[in-house]
This record gives structure tokens, sequence and C-alpha cells, in this order.
């Protein structure tokens, strides 16, 4: 036989043995917009950037790798659906179902999560930069506590504090909370908080008998009671800064650790 008609075969065989599966992607993709009804279905990879899927049933479908940016799902049932590296960057999904969803790589990134029901969902690989409308019921206090210790070194403050008072209301005795709310409003020139947060957690830590972290804020209130002092003696004042700014750098170091 010669080569080229070889290649010829070659080539003819692996178009055909593809388009079975590609025909039916197309197919679950086609039905998916005509009737916002597909439940099990092949979308892997698919593009749906900005697609108006409001009430979609895609009950257990396959959504691996798709582009769901910006799109519309308000009210979808996405239960048990595979959501595994699948793109909902600034989607809409507030009232949708997401019950037992893969979210693994999930680019939750600026998407709306109000009222989702996001019960036996794992977060943790999950993106969620920006997300808004997350309920406290959406995850563990430890969980927020990571989060919120992420989104300050993002210096996305806002977002670390809304995470970190999360964490608190599920558990009040979450002292690595307290101290991460207490470095943020220091810096914010929001002394009278943060001294009682800090006060909060110095208690708690010594409650629990964490010595490292009862260590690491009663450090702290010193630091800040010599920045006070300091701050009376304009002479001081520039030294007492330089130093409280390196002791906060290195609480955020260890802001994860004190959970483990």
């Amino acid at each position: 036989m010669k080569p080229q008609l070889l290649s010829v075969i070659v080539i003819s065989t692996t178009i055909a043995l593809s388009l079975p599966a590609q025909s039916e992607s197309l197919t679950d993709l086609n039905q998916l917009l005509s009737t916002k009804k597909c439940s099990q279905c092949d979308l892997n990879s698919s593009g749906l950037v900005q697609a108006d899927l409001k009430g979609a049933d895609l009950l257990q479908a396959d959504l691996t790798g798709a582009n769901l940016s910006q799109a519309n799902l308000t009210g979808a049932n996405l239960t048990g659906a595979n959501l595994t590296g699948t793109s909902l960057n600034g989607a809409n999904l507030t009232g949708a179902n997401l019950t037992g969803a893969n979210l693994a790589g999930t680019d939750l990134r600026n998407a709306y999560v109000g009222n989702t029901n996001l019960t036996e969902v794992d977060l943790d690989s999950a993106h969620l930069e920006g997300i808004k409308g997350l309920s406290e019921t959406a995850a563990s206090a430890e969980q927020f506590h990571r989060w919120g210790v992420k989104e300050a070194a993002r210096g996305n403050y806002n977002a670390a504090i809304a995470n970190y008072r999360k964490a608190i209301k599920i558990d009040p005795e979450l002292a690595p909370s307290y101290l991460g709310l207490a470095i943020i409003e220091y810096n914010f020139d929001r002394r009278a908080e943060a001294k009682k947060n800090t006060a909060i957690a110095a208690k708690l830590f010594k409650k629990q008998e964490h010595q490292l972290g009862y260590k690491t804020a009663t450090d702290f209130q010193q630091k800040m009671a010599l920045i006070q002092k300091a701050e009376d003696n304009a002479e001081q004042q520039e030294g007492g800064m330089g130093n409280v700014g390196k002791f906060i750098g290195s609480i955020g170091s260890l802001l994860l650790q004190f959970l483990l």
C-alpha cells in the first residue's frame, strides 16, 4: 500500500471515530440553548459566555472546562453537575441549586451566589476572589478564616473583613479571626476596634492554651502600646511605626498556622 493512501485512510478513520462524540456534544448544546432542559448532558468545554440560562435544568450535566463567564444561571438546577475547571467568572447564580456539584478548580471569581444552595459542596479548591453573596452556611468557620487570610494577602481588605466576620459568626471562639480582623483595623487607623479584637484574641488563645497564638496577640498589644507612646513623642514616632509594620507582616504569615 502506498504511504500516501495509508495516510488518507488513517486520517479518515480518525475523523470518523471522532464525529459521533462531537455530534452528540453539539446536539446537547443545541438542546440546552433551545429548551434550557439538558439534564445529564455532555457539555464538556462548551462555550456559553453570557448565555441566558435562567431556570435551566442542568441536573448532573457534565460542564467540565466549559466557559460560562457572565452567564445568567439564576434559579438554574445544577444539582450533581460536574463543574471541574469550569469558568463561572462573573456569572449570576442567584437562587441556583448546586447541591452535590463538583467545584474542583471552578472559577467563581466575581460571581453572584445570593441564596445559592451549596449543600454538600467542597469549595476548598474553587477560585472565590470577589465572590458576592456567599452565605456563612456555605463553609466552615476555618474555611472562611483561610479565605480572609488570602484576601488580605491580595490587598482585598473589605473581602478579608467580611470573611473574618463570617468565621467569627459561625465560631465566636475562633481566636485567629479576631487577630486577623484586628490587624486590618489597625492598618486603617481603627485603633479602638483593633485593640478590642486583639484583647479578645489574646483571651481566647489563653483559654485554649494556644501558646504561640497568645504570645503573638500579646506582643501585638505591646507593639500598639509602643506606637501610641511613640506618637506622643515626635522624635520616636518614625522608629515606632517601622517596628509595628514589620510585626504586622510577621503575624500575617502565622494566621493560617494558628488553625493547625
